[in-house]
């Protein structure tokens, strides 16, 4: 048997090139339309945008266009204004019509592109430019976020403040939507209104270590209601630090500290005594007060009382806005690791305060467990944003819930101060 190879690779490329020719050939305009360069297809759709002596579209309008050829269909729109921003829409099944779902911007340049086919399928395009008016009479949201920008703990929340109440669920939908979070590495999370005037951005679980987050809206020039449209907002960068969680465990009167998930520290503490038990549940470090003065008289304990004092505290962690601190506390140096005898706070010695003040920043994370105390507040006495599960922080969302989680009367009560 012969081993020499045929020689037919020359043959067999003509006969290729051959066959590939007479293909494109027949691909021409006389053969497979969807070879043929697109068409202009300004005469076959219609759009309700300016005209005439109408020089700029009604931003209080939707965007519409149709197929102006009954034998032709829209196959794909895409709109989008000069910052990037895409506008969403429907186009119908039978392809005659495409219409915007979300509001246009006011005072913005739009560029909107269509593919059309006519009744062979050959593809036709055609770019279309516009520009939006100023509304009259305009009343503008402003959002201001927070909190400002630096390096935070894992547990920190976003805010979006406005200047203006929103109640309505359609309206906070177009306001939530609008309010852009991206995070380096990527979480999920949502927005919880918290008011009428104010909403909470949180991840799932907290955030990972030394990400990068980004904050911005897309707001500006975006209808919200009558006579009520989006204003601009300064965008906010955040970063995290390391993932720093103290656990106080009440009934141990022990905090850990971890570090990266691994435990850095224990220290003995004391925490609320009955009647003042500290609040259980996740707190997030509010500030860090070098000295603060503290006074039984600002916690509603009458001057002159057994329960009644005025003291000079240093290395004070703030936790909550009504006075709940991890500080030092060395008159009660002898109880703790033992007993519960403050009036809320959790006190620990001068150099485990001092300790505890220079390994932590604002947004790191103060967990309480087995307090005979009530749960940290959700809302309004600092960030006890995460004792909400997830599902329930969703349920705050215009979005995935609409119902915002505002503290009850009972829970309001209880927004008592509380410290030492």
């Amino acid at each position: 048997m012969s081993t020499t190879p045929r020689p037919r690779t020359a043959v067999s490329c003509t006969l290729l090139v051959i066959a590939l020719c007479a293909g494109a050939t027949a691909c021409g305009s006389d053969g497979n339309p969807l070879s043929a360069r697109p068409y202009d297809a300004a005469d076959q759709i219609a759009f309700n945008g300016p005209s005439g002596d109408k020089k700029k579209a009604d931003p209080d309008k939707p965007l519409e266009i149709t197929t102006e050829d009954s034998d032709g269909r829209i196959t794909d729109v895409t709109a989008q204004d000069a910052t990037g921003r895409h506008v969403a829409g429907e186009l119908s099944a039978d392809g005659t019509r495409w219409h915007s779902t979300e509001p246009l911007a006011a005072d913005a340049h739009y560029t909107v592109r269509v593919s059309t086919e006519d009744e062979d399928g050959a593809p036709g395009r055609k770019v279309l430019t516009f520009d939006t008016g100023k509304p009259s009479g305009k009343t503008t949201l402003d959002v201001a976020f927070g909190p400002k920008a630096g390096t935070y703990g894992v547990g920190q929340p976003i805010t979006a403040k406005l200047n203006k109440p929103v109640k309505d669920p359609r309206q906070r939908a177009v306001v939530e939507r609008a309010l852009k979070v991206d995070s380096t590495p990527a979480v999920e999370g949502a927005w919880h209104w918290v008011d009428d005037k104010e909403l909470h951005y949180r991840p799932k679980e907290y955030w990972p270590a030394h990400a990068t987050i980004n904050v911005r809206s897309n707001l500006a020039g975006i209808k919200i209601g009558d006579r009520l449209w989006g204003g601009k907002a300064k965008p906010l960068k955040l970063t995290t630090g390391d993932r720093v969680i103290a656990v106080t465990d009440a009934a141990a009167h022990s905090m850990t500290v971890y570090k990266n998930d691994e435990e850095i520290n224990q220290i003995p503490v004391t925490t609320g005594k009955p009647g003042f038990d500290t609040r259980n549940g996740v707190k997030v470090v509010l500030a860090k007060e070098y000295f603060v003065r503290m006074r039984g008289t600002s916690i509603g304990i009458a001057e002159g009382s057994s329960e009644s004092y005025d003291l000079p505290v240093y290395y004070a962690t703030r936790v909550t806005w009504s006075g709940e601190y991890v500080h030092a506390a060395p008159w009660s140096v002898g109880s703790q690791g033992y007993a519960n005898v403050s009036h809320g706070c959790t006190g620990m010695s001068t150099s485990n305060a001092e300790w505890f003040f220079d390994h932590v920043r604002e947004g790191d994370v103060v967990q309480v467990v087995n307090s005979a105390g009530d749960t940290m507040e959700t809302f309004g006495n600092g960030f006890g944003d995460w004792n909400l599960t997830w599902a329930k922080w969703r349920d705050g969302s215009a979005l995935t819930g609409g119902k915002p989680e505002t503290p009850s009367a009972a829970q309001r009560a209880r927004l008592r101060p509380q410290n030492v």
